[in-house]
């Protein structure tokens, strides 16, 4: 048996022509692998020279080449089509991590059979001190389907104090270093290739989930995540992913009935924050927002399976309205909430 077949995790960065974020994070990630798992570029048909760069830098690490740009959920469903060890960690590319972060994961895993997927503590690369937007401290849904973090809510980013270092069971992990079981990715289909980008990960944590399984985060494992490198906060690009693919989420994994009033409910608050948006002179989110209902209403179509069980009901945090609490309360850290 070799080498490789021993393993018990794969760390899969998925690679874009990132030749120069490959050759800033790639080295802290190679040099804190413990024996245990085994490192992955899967490459989305890149023209650069980031391959090479692997090759030559990295030479042990393996690499599954795609010959074309297959996308963020398809680039990552495909390459863990092809993986045989029992736990998987999607790895962003602009990851950097200090110490081994992976062994906390598997020791998690392996001791809670129960749980389907976990995070590490994510801080951000620029400011270490503080937690990452994408992800912190472990995510949740509020009452209306919006989701937030412990450690960031909306764009409010606390500092980390260690106020967030128990391990504690959330409704979703972080698709920025997110360990699953690599039966169970595969079993459920994996990442949404219609998202696009954007709550991905928070739509295969519900469909986890959904399978009777727990989400985890366990800060004794931290990375840095550079984070934003894609879109910025408020790209219009951006709001109009964030909206339709929140409603799409809610559609595919809520019942009939509860979807219904709570999609009622999320048209009248996005119009809300359509109005805002005009209010201010912003009529480029103004209008990713009215694109995003339009979406939804087409794509919606597409998913004819039918959930049976709310289990947004059964989430931690199931009463609160993140609106409410941080836009009319004020309160702007997880703690306060």
């Amino acid at each position: 048996m070799s080498q490789i077949e021993n393993k018990l995790v794969s760390v899969v960065i998925l690679n874009w022509n990132g030749e120069k974020l490959l050759r800033r994070f790639l080295p802290s990630v190679a040099a804190n692998m413990p024996e245990t798992a085994q490192l992955i570029i899967a490459d989305n048909g890149s023209t650069d020279t980031s391959l090479t760069y692997v090759r030559s830098a990295f030479p042990d690490i393996k690499i599954i080449a795609f010959p074309e740009n297959l996308g963020f959920s398809e680039g990552y469903n495909r390459a863990l089509s092809q993986i045989t060890t029992p736990y998987t960690v999607l790895l962003n590319s602009d990851v950097e991590a200090k110490s081994d972060w992976v062994t906390p994961l598997l020791e998690y895993m392996e001791s809670h059979p129960d749980t389907g997927a976990c995070q590490p503590k994510i801080l951000s690369a620029q400011n270490p001190d503080s937690f990452e937007y994408a992800g912190a401290s472990g995510g949740f849904i509020d009452r209306h389907g919006y989701p937030y973090c412990r450690g960031r809510i909306f764009d409010t980013v606390e500092k980390d104090n260690g106020q967030y270092n128990l391990p504690m069971s959330v409704f979703w992990a972080s698709g920025a270093a997110l360990m699953v079981r690599t039966a169970l990715y595969n079993e459920t289909g994996g990442l949404d290739t219609r998202f696009f980008a954007h709550m991905e990960e928070i739509d295969l944590c519900w469909r986890i989930r959904l399978r009777g399984y727990d989400i985890a985060a366990v800060p004794q494992a931290q990375v840095y995540h550079l984070g934003g490198g894609s879109l910025p906060a408020q790209n219009p690009r951006k709001t109009y992913l964030n909206f339709r693919n929140n409603l799409l989420m809610l559609h595919k994994n809520l019942p009939a009935e509860t979807r219904s009033r709570l999609l009622f409910v999320r048209r009248l608050l996005d119009t809300i924050a359509w109005a805002k948006f005009v209010a201010t002179f912003d009529f480029a989110n103004a209008g990713a927002v009215f694109r995003a209902h339009r979406s939804f209403a087409k794509m919606r179509a597409f998913y004819k399976e039918s959930v049976t069980r709310n289990i947004l009901c059964d989430s931690p945090n199931k009463k609160i309205s993140i609106l409410w609490q941080y836009f009319v309360k004020g309160k702007k850290n997880y703690n306060d909430l």
